[in-house]
């Protein structure tokens, strides 16, 4: 009695229309990603903590005087976005892994702790994203309609 085993390539592979793998394309995600966040954050540490003064140096106007620049809001764009994103895939990963399946169509399928999980992550994922950009973005030290004894130090020069 011979017992035959599937080649292991053909089986659990995600293939959606146009036939791309796209479990292919979340690992190598994670690996260039991760390349760039460990650049991004040790950049980011040696400006905040080396040349920044250390931490006793880091207040409202240093982040003030960084969001100035629209280097520094790129930079923070890229690292928030490649460090959020990296983190849900890994979740998504571990979802997949470590979570049932849906079995079934329509409300049962919707109402599987795998889809639930995943549309949490989703969300979460989207809001943070959408939070973090628009504080990096909008961020202004010295709103022209505030009162002037509620603003920074440094915003009295300006008005």
């Amino acid at each position: 009695m011979a017992v035959t085993l599937d080649d292991p390539r053909t089986k659990n592979v995600v293939r959606r229309r146009g036939g791309r793998n796209w479990e292919k394309w979340g690992w190598i995600y994670m690996r260039v990603s991760g390349l760039v966040l460990v650049v991004l954050i040790f950049g980011h540490l040696f400006v905040n903590l080396y040349a920044g003064g250390g931490v006793s140096a880091l207040d409202f106007a240093f982040v003030a005087g960084k969001y100035a620049s629209p280097f520094w809001q790129v930079y923070d764009f890229l690292l928030l976005w490649l460090a959020l994103v990296h983190g849900a895939n890994g979740i998504r990963t571990l979802i997949n892994d470590y979570s049932i399946s849906p079995v079934g169509r329509g409300l049962r399928r919707l109402l599987s702790p795998h889809f639930l999980m995943k549309s949490a992550l989703l969300g979460s994922t989207v809001v943070l994203l959408i939070l973090g950009t628009l504080v990096i973005f909008t961020f202004d030290p010295c709103p022209a309609t505030s009162n002037a004894d509620l603003l920074p130090s440094f915003c009295a020069a300006v008005q």
